[in-house]
């Protein structure tokens, strides 16, 4: 039994490709553990409004003519919001891409979602790091059973919420309570960004971990080439990270009216 302290929501997202900036949902699976353990299951069929590829509707079987009347995430996006909101989330792989996806969606839609008290536990991070790999066989590792429809969001969301109560069953270093599993499934706790573009440095620093800026800071950037900012802006970055890289930008302006 895990130990929650507030509702833990295990999700999971089928999309129109893996471009954090520029796919979208065209379903969602939600399911919502209480603390007193009394779990919910809600999903949803989205339009994506843009042609779900070919080679992607092979791998999870929704096509363009079934999301054809199904609401677009603008429309259900609130509603996704009210289950969500004042919850931890959990996922497999979740960190990496459902959620800056799902923050994504949130932000396209002018919603404002705070994610920065959301504690975030990865079931594949726990499971790369105990046996290394991917859910189908963590699935028949630890449940003992086959994963049927694959690449279904409700299939891949129950599956993940049962192979998280099995690995703490199952291992005596697992702590129970979400706080300890956030920290344990968390690759980069360092990340500013949801994505992991923009991370902070031990002098609680801002810096950008691609490129031919790489390991530098927001600052020395800025005063070696302040228009690499610009070239940021403009491409097919998350909105998520570019909304970090204006406030900053925003910031310097503000300080030279100030100083000027």
């Amino acid at each position: 039994m895990l130990k929650l302290k507030r509702p833990l929501v295990f999700f999971d997202l089928e999309t129109t490709g893996t471009n954090i900036s520029k796919d979208r949902i065209v379903e969602i699976c939600i399911v919502k553990l209480f603390p007193n353990q009394k779990k919910t299951v809600s999903t949803f069929l989205v339009n994506p409004q843009v042609e779900i590829p070919k080679e992607v509707i092979e791998i999870h079987g929704i096509t363009n003519e079934k999301v054809k009347n199904a609401p677009s995430f603008n429309e259900i996006g609130k509603e996704i919001k009210s289950l969500i909101e004042n919850c931890d989330l959990a996922g497999f792989n979740s960190n990496k891409f459902d959620v800056p996806l799902l923050a994504e969606e949130f932000l396209r839609s002018g919603i404002n979602f705070d994610f920065s008290n959301t504690k975030f536990v990865d079931v594949q991070n726990i499971f790369h790091k105990m046996e290394k790999r991917n859910l189908s066989a963590a699935y028949e590792f630890y449940c003992n059973k086959k994963l049927e429809n694959a690449h279904s969001a409700e299939a891949d969301t129950l599956a993940t919420y049962q192979i998280l109560l099995k690995q703490v069953k199952m291992y005596d270093n697992l702590q129970s309570d979400i706080d300890f599993l956030s920290k344990f499934s968390n690759r980069n706790q360092n990340n500013v960004d949801l994505a992991g573009f923009l991370r902070k440095n031990s002098e609680n620093e801002i810096y950008i971990s691609f490129g031919k800026y790489k390991n530098k800071t927001l600052e020395e950037i800025y005063n070696l080439n302040a228009g690499y900012f610009s070239w940021i802006l403009r491409s097919e970055f998350p909105l998520f990270t570019k909304d970090i890289i204006t406030d900053f930008l925003n910031e310097k302006k503000l300080k030279k009216k100030f100083e000027s």
